[in-house]
């Protein structure tokens, strides 16, 4: 890991090569070295952490980060992957090797355990979590007596907010630094830009927030508190969808049923996308399921699955004495074993933007 700084002027470093595609120098570091005036011509002194630095005489530019990150699924698949593209050093771990091999073949350098993976990087050390919230805590127990002081660990995944917090406080005693990012986006997101939701102390933010810009759609980075704030916003941003979520569902499910109009309900979907109040991505997403689908989207669950952040937002505004009826009736809305057209239209929503399975567990059986 290292500080990201803007610097101006062309230096050497150890190993060099020119970057055909932007015309930049690249400028490797085998050792954590103070680049100074006296060592590389540069006007300004920069402290280079292990880092892949590109050094630009038309314009300022930016050093690179190393990091190591856990966990391939939809999400993280995407994110090493644009964090190569954006040129940063990754190194990945996760439990199915051939996440780990296809993660090799976008540029990272894979990791045949997490103990590998935290060998394989400098200290100070950067870790990002992607893993289910379910198994966050048996990572952080095998990762976390292998860290130093100066490292950080981020945890990018819907972890509730109140372990994030415990977690954080553990990690400081070690005096290792610990960020709760709550990310949106999907996986698209995770590709091209995804929306990061960011908890923890604001020193530890400030060493990452180079690497985080570069995650992220522009201006799409937020440090939105203390330790367990990330995911906490995340909680209810996920709260929220599923209210939106239901009332796309339910406005639809009205068009569908009025059989005197017969509504095309996928130009229905496709008018509110022109300039409407309604006009939103879940509207748009909607719109591609009806093109995928079909109008009575066939093949897609009734079930729609929920995935708890729903839930705890209703248990935290119990505990505030906070309303939020629209969230509360569509979280039930979710457990229904049979939602009917209304269970389609979430399940396809959460397969458009998700990439989750609109099948659901009702139609696996049959």
């Amino acid at each position: 890991m290292h500080f990201r700084r803007f610097v101006k002027g062309v230096g050497f470093a150890g190993d060099q090569k020119r970057g055909a595609a932007n015309n930049l120098l690249l400028i490797r570091t085998n050792s954590s070295e103070l680049l100074s005036r006296e060592n590389t011509g540069l006007d300004a002194r920069v402290t280079v952490f292990h880092p892949v630095l590109y050094l630009s005489p038309f314009k300022l530019t930016e050093i690179c980060m190393q990091i190591g990150y856990i966990g391939l699924g939809r999400m993280g698949l995407n994110m090493v992957r644009r964090l190569v593209d954006k040129g940063h050093d990754v190194v990945a771990y996760d439990v199915d090797p051939g996440a780990v091999r296809r993660a090799v073949k976008f540029g990272a350098r894979g990791a045949r355990s997490i103990e590998e993976l935290v060998e394989s990087l400098s200290v100070p050390r950067l870790i990002w979590v992607m893993v289910p919230h379910a198994h966050v805590g048996d990572v952080m127990s095998e990762l976390a007596p292998m860290l130093s002081k100066g490292d950080v660990v981020i945890d990018g995944g819907n972890s509730p907010y109140a372990q994030s917090v415990v977690r954080a406080r553990a990690l400081a005693e070690r005096g290792v630094g610990f960020l709760d990012v709550g990310v949106s986006g999907g996986p698209e997101g995770a590709l091209n830009g995804a929306c990061l939701m960011v908890g923890g102390p604001k020193g530890v933010f400030s060493k990452v927030s180079g690497l985080l810009e570069d995650l992220a759609v522009p201006e799409g980075v937020a440090h939105v508190g203390p330790s367990g704030a990330g995911h906490y916003v995340k909680m209810v941003h996920n709260g929220i969808e599923y209210g939106m979520m239901q009332a796309i569902a339910e406005g639809f499910d009205v068009l569908r049923a009025k059989q005197e109009f017969k509504v095309n309900l996928k130009e229905a979907a496709r008018i509110y996308q022109r300039g409407s109040v309604i006009e939103s991505r879940l509207v748009g997403w909607l719109h591609s399921a009806f093109a995928k689908f079909g109008s009575g989207l066939k093949g897609v669950s009734e079930q729609a699955v929920g995935t708890g952040e729903g839930k705890w937002t209703v248990e935290e505004a119990k505990k505030l004495g906070v309303s939020v009826d629209v969230i509360r009736q569509a979280v039930k809305a979710r457990a229904r074993t049979k939602g009917g057209f209304q269970g389609k239209v979430v399940m396809a929503l959460r397969g458009m933007f998700g990439g989750h399975d609109v099948k659901g567990p009702s139609l696996k059986k049959n």
